[in-house]
């Protein structure tokens, strides 16, 4: 499986393809894998579905990624400018917006479908939801208070500096003060995966999935435990302040990459909703 990986990625770079072209390409057949296993799909049923991924994939190219672009390219001039706490805002309201949208979409053209799967088929859903919380305790849930909070900030810290570049010692440290207070709240979020799943296997055991589930998919916050929401909404504010704090202090050529990588996002974008 590595060996064949590592092909397919030198493949990719010999063909100059960037990393998110890559990605988006090959797409569909991720899609269609990832339904086979979480569904065992039958040969007519997985044609079918190729059938509906196709006409949403060619819809999210005509019309989504070019909204993308145009919000990476907006995102880079704000960030030349010295982008604001109220601009980290904007764009993390955009970028659920999107989501938003997209997950309509495909709740929409997936709803009658799902309607027709079997009993069979739905447990089968049920015990590999099982799974990937079992893998979801293992990943966020293992280890000390102080080993959690460790992973979050090696998580953190390499996310950043793959946007920007090496962080200074004073941004590091800016990183640990964040990751050691924010809440851990990945005991919520478990409650709240588990809560998304037993309503979903639900509307699909009442075949209600062609009216309630291109909302339910759309409006992933609705019906959230109170303190899941609060604590959520806590975390997200703090990241975002978190964030305003290192914009502040980025230098030179951490803003020239992060600039960069936008412009980056807005070129690929603009190339893949021309590839139709």
């Amino acid at each position: 499986m590595r060996a064949r990986l590592a092909a397919v990625c030198l493949v990719a770079l010999a063909a100059g393809c960037s990393a998110i072209e890559f990605a988006y390409n090959n797409a569909g057949t991720w899609l269609r894998w990832q339904a086979g296993s979480y569904l065992d799909l039958e040969e007519a049923q997985a044609q079918e579905f190729d059938g509906r991924l196709r006409v949403f994939l060619a819809w999210h190219r005509a019309e989504a990624l070019p909204l993308y672009a145009r919000l990476a390219e907006e995102a880079g001039a704000r960030l030349a400018r010295g982008a604001s706490r109220e601009d980290l805002v904007w764009g993390y309201d955009a970028v659920r917006h999107q989501a938003r949208e997209s997950l309509r979409r495909a709740g929409a053209g997936l709803g009658d479908f799902l309607d027709r799967l079997s009993s069979a088929q739905i447990a089968h859903l049920e015990r590999r939801f099982d799974e990937e919380n079992r893998k979801f305790a293992e990943q966020w849930l293992a280890g000390t208070i102080a080993e959690r909070r460790e992973r979050r900030f090696r998580r953190l810290v390499h996310t950043l500096e793959d946007w920007v570049g090496e962080l200074s010692d004073a941004q590091r440290t800016r990183v640990r003060e964040y990751t050691g207070s924010a809440p851990l709240n990945a005991e919520l979020r478990e409650r709240e995966r588990r809560r998304r799943q037993a309503e979903l296997l639900a509307m699909l055991r009442a075949r209600d999935s062609a009216a309630r589930l291109a909302e339910w998919a759309a409006h992933w916050d609705a019906g959230r435990d109170p303190d899941f929401a609060a604590a959520n909404q806590a975390a997200t504010q703090a990241l975002l302040t978190l964030l305003a704090d290192l914009e502040r202090t980025l230098s030179p050529r951490q803003r020239t990459v992060a600039i960069a990588r936008l412009r980056e996002y807005a070129r690929d974008f603009d190339l893949l909703a021309a590839a139709r």
